[in-house]
């Protein structure tokens, strides 16, 4: 990344408007630590920001990630005066995807790492690139300026990195790699390793439970139904579960909830794009996107309404017709 680049982003924010950082909803931990990392790295520069979110933060690690390095992070309704002349960035999202709330605020500038499925073109300052994770961006941003990073947020991205990428074997890139070098020497990896520790609640395990009794497979495609409210992040943690299984490459997991139902996919093959699959079988019904390896979307109560009581063997027939289309 220029300088140039970064100093634009800059020098749009110091026009003066209260500036907002928004991740996407239901923010997991490489959204939060990118948010995190940007808010510092903006300090550097005497720009203040509010890091913002729209559901809530519903899994332990996030949280425990969260008190660990003193994230101050806040729902959208709990903000009370945000005005329309505000900045908002986004931060690991992008209008208008399902997964992006539209808020107050003017969506001013974007960056993430996920492919673009609608065009849009009103941001002011865009760096999309497809990354396996969205802090490593925010990384280089620090390394690109030489600003000093501190421990917790070097720890933090390093984090958020690490949790996207599966450990460096999903979906990584070159500059996944070099700025998990880069930060190595910043980072406390005594409190980095105590993340991982404790991150299943008890109450999880009535998810995954209900997963393995559900699951069913068809050639190398598992799908797994939890036929009650799930956190969505647990529903990808699940996702990620069923395709740990030998006889599966493409995991869809979906998790009924109060207005309709969430999926999480997950792909290994090179020929089958998790993010192109789930956003051409729901066109029509629902949204997604995402990775080629990792996506998610979400189909309205109303929609399944419309599909019927037997919307469960719908869903997989959309999902294995547009696997046939895709592989013919």
């Amino acid at each position: 990344m220029t300088t140039d680049k970064i100093n634009s982003l800059i020098n749009l924010l110091k026009e003066g408007r209260r500036v907002f950082i928004q991740t996407h909803n239901f923010p997991d931990p490489d959204a939060i630590s990118s948010a995190f990392g940007l808010q510092q790295f903006l300090l550097k520069y005497d720009i203040d920001a509010t890091i913002c979110y729209v559901g809530s933060v519903d899994r332990f690690n996030t949280r425990k990630m969260m008190d660990t390095f003193g994230i101050e992070i806040y729902s959208y309704d709990d903000i009370n005066d945000m005005k329309e002349e505000d900045y908002i960035v986004h931060i690991d999202c992008q209008k208008p995807n399902a997964n992006t709330t539209d808020l107050l605020g003017n969506e001013i500038a974007c960056i993430d790492h996920h492919p673009v499925f609608v065009e849009e073109d009103s941001y002011k300052y865009t760096d999309i690139r497809i990354t396996g994770a969205c802090a490593s961006i925010i990384a280089d941003y620090y390394k690109s300026t030489d600003t000093i990073m501190s421990v917790d947020v070097a720890t933090a991205l390093a984090y958020g990195i690490k949790m996207d990428t599966y450990d460096f074997v999903r979906g990584t890139t070159p500059l996944d790699m070099d700025m998990m070098s880069y930060i190595f020497n910043y980072a406390d990896w005594d409190k980095l390793n105590s993340m991982y520790n404790s991150t299943i609640e008890f109450q999880d395990l009535k998810a995954y439970g209900a997963a393995i009794e559900n699951i069913d497979v068809f050639d190398f495609v598992g799908f797994s139904y939890i036929p009650f409210e799930c956190p969505n992040s647990l529903v990808a943690i699940i996702s990620d579960f069923i395709l740990s299984l030998d006889v599966v490459d493409v995991s869809i997991v979906y998790s009924i909830n109060s207005d309709g139902i969430k999926f999480s996919v997950r792909s290994e093959r090179h020929d089958v794009d998790a993010g192109r699959l789930i956003h051409r079988a729901l066109r029509g019904i629902g949204s997604g996107g995402g990775h080629a390896a990792m996506a998610g979307g979400f189909v309205s109560q109303k929609e399944l309404d419309k599909i019927g009581n037997h919307y469960d063997g719908k869903i997989k027939e959309l999902f294995m017709d547009t696997l046939k289309d895709a592989l013919h």
